[in-house]
């Protein structure tokens, strides 16, 4: 059987050979990274680009990622403030069988897209969601507009608000980003390189 570390650095690298555009927080490690990730098509995020701030414990895949929203999003589901995601699947049923590419291209679209109002984080959304699904959607839209469009992309927002991955990780490291925290990675080998430095 694998090493975890071997799974993790695995899991990491096929997540950046996807469409996601992903960056590391810090140069030697691959347990600290940056996911670009786009709102799901037919649903109100459709067009929305948010920045998810991934952090893999010692214990991955053994243990869940945390994963915590950069720039805003309104969603029952997640905490406004602190970007942190409320996701059975991630928080209390987490299983080695599932990897990064799952919670990116699965679990995090479906939570956008059928959200679970019974247990919120963000409790303002939840009662909106609930009672007037119009307004709610009205709202989703003004935020993914004001927060997280392709316009936004290089404002403060995008690159200030704090990120407090969701509750898995221990640590209490700054996990402030750099200007050039998405900068794209080439395919001849600088990510291999990277990972087989840490």
């Amino acid at each position: 059987m694998s090493s975890p570390s071997k799974r993790r650095d695995a899991d990491v690298l096929k997540l950046m050979m996807t469409d996601h555009k992903v960056s590391l927080a810090k140069e030697d490690s691959v347990a600290d990274f940056f996911v670009l990730f786009e709102g799901p098509s037919s649903s109100p995020y459709e067009g929305g680009k948010w920045r998810v701030h991934v952090v893999l414990p010692i214990q991955y895949p053994f243990k869940s990622p945390s994963i915590g929203f950069c720039n805003r999003i309104y969603h029952p589901n997640i905490d406004e403030a602190s970007g942190t995601v409320c996701l059975d699947v991630i928080n209390q049923t987490w299983s080695p069988m599932y990897d990064l590419v799952n919670i990116f291209d699965i679990f995090l679209p479906q939570l956008l897209k059928y959200p679970n109002s019974a247990d919120p984080l963000n409790s303002s959304a939840a009662s909106l969601y609930s009672s007037d699904q119009e307004s709610y959607l009205r709202k989703v839209r003004e935020y993914v507009l004001t927060f997280a469009s392709t316009d936004s992309d290089e404002s403060d927002d995008w690159k200030s608000i704090s990120s407090h991955p969701s509750s898995t990780d221990d640590s209490e490291d700054d996990h402030s980003s750099s200007d050039d925290a998405f900068s794209d990675f080439d395919d001849d080998g600088e990510v291999m390189e990277q990972m087989a430095d840490s």
